[in-house]
This record gives C-alpha cells, structure tokens and sequence, in this order.
C-alpha cells in the first residue's frame, strides 16, 4: 500500500514537472515569436527630399513625419527626431517611406551633387589663392565679390554684396610671367582654383561681364557682415607709392 502512494506520488510530480516543461517551452516559442515585433517610433521621409535641402526646409515642407515601425525593421542609426541633424542638408536624395539616419546628413560640401538653390543659376569663375582669400572660401561660404576694372577708367568696388559658394573645384597651377623694374622677367607657377557661386540671372550676368573685362576678389564673409554697395575707389586721391585714386 505503501509501495503505491509513493508510486503514486513520484507520479504526479512527474505530471506536474511535465507539464511545466511544457509551457515554459510553449512561452519559449511565444517570446521567441514575439521577439523584435515591439514597436518603435521612427523620422521617415514622407515626400521625396532632395540633395542639398537643409533639414528645416524639409520640416516646414512637411517632408518628415513620425511612424512606429517593428524593432526588427529598424534601420541601424535611424533618428526618432531631426534634433540631432538641425542645421543640415541631405547630403542624396530621400524617398518617401525611407528612415532617416544621420549619416545621410551633411554640410553643402558634403553632397554627391552640386546643389542649385531654386530660382538660381550655377556660375563659376577660376581664382588665384589670393583672389580667394588664401583657400579659406569652401561650398557653404558666403562672399562679397570685388572688381578692378582698368580701360578706360580705373576703379575697384563691390559687384555682388553677398552670394553663396555651391562648390569648389580642384586646385591647378599656370605659369604667370612677371616683370621687374629692371626689365628682368620671372616665371612663376600661380596655383588656380574653379569656384561656383549660387546667382540670380541679373547677378550672373554682372559676374560674366566682370570675369571678361575685369579682375575678380572674393572677401569671405560672416552672419554679421554689411557691405554696401557703392561707387568704390577711384581716381584721383594720391596714397603713399600708388597712382591717383579717390574713394566715393
């Protein structure tokens, strides 16, 4: 009798361990099945954003938009707000439905293409170093540009106030001859670089003109910089070991 309870006993443990085998691993499969289908909030493109457009722009547009998506459908790097690439411009175009990652933000001068703001005309003139205020002037930079006209009557002054540079090409040199008092001539290797500026039409045809006729300067310029437009330097004002200028 006794022999039976024990039997008896070893029996329904054994039921009951079992049975909680079973659901331990039939939760297994429910968590495994479960795993990575958690929701997650995620910035997606809801219109096409292209290269070049600065991440406001494309908030005020109504280009981004929030979504919650599958963990295991996150992209790796997705943003969950634009906070951390304000200030930006994608650096490629994005299309609608596509997760927005940092890495496809950038400054101007880190995009695929060179980007043409709208309404504007791509312009490119070929500077010295000097001209360009000794390499310092990159895609993204704001400059005044100065021209120094000599026939028939000489004067520098302000041709374009304040326009952006959209890209810089590469660095070439050419040989420049110069002469000195005596007569000597010397041959110097000038290095000369592409520089493309963001115009209007009226402002591009200025450029071409002064590019023809004329000697170009950049001056690189801040947030705060005012340059006024007006008559410039000219003759006849006498400054030590120069011609005759005077300034307007």
């Amino acid at each position: 009798m006794a022999r039976r309870s024990v039997l008896l006993a070893l029996a329904i443990v054994t039921a009951l361990v079992g049975t909680l085998l079973i659901v331990m691993y039939v939760q297994g499969i429910d968590n495994r099945a479960t795993e990575g289908q958690e929701l997650v909030e995620v910035l997606v493109a809801k219109d096409i954003v292209n290269a070049g457009e600065s991440v406001s722009a494309a908030e005020e547009a109504g280009k981004f938009e929030k979504k919650e998506i599958r963990r295991d459908d996150l992209v790796p790097g997705a943003l969950s707000s634009s906070t951390s690439v304000t200030g930006l411009v994608a650096t490629g175009n994005i299309f609608p439905g596509e997760q927005l990652i940092a890495d496809k933000f950038g400054t101007v001068g880190d995009t695929e293409t060179l980007v043409i703001p709208d309404d504007m005309l791509a312009m490119s003139v070929e500077l010295t170093d000097p001209e360009r205020v000794a390499g310092f002037v990159n895609p993204g930079s704001e400059v005044a540009v100065f021209v120094t006209v000599s026939d028939p009557k000489s004067y520098t002054r302000v041709l374009l106030t304040r326009v952006t540079v959209i890209g810089v090409g590469t660095t070439t040199t050419t040989s420049r001859t110069t002469t000195d008092e005596s007569g000597a001539q010397t041959i110097e290797e000038v290095p000369k670089t592409i520089l493309t500026l963001a115009l209007s039409q009226k402002e591009s045809e200025k450029l071409i003109w002064a590019d023809r006729f004329g000697d170009l300067n950049f001056a690189l310029l801040s947030d705060k910089t005012k340059v006024v437009d007006q008559k410039g330097v000219d003759a006849p004002i006498v400054l030590p070991g120069l011609p005759a200028a005077s300034v307007s």
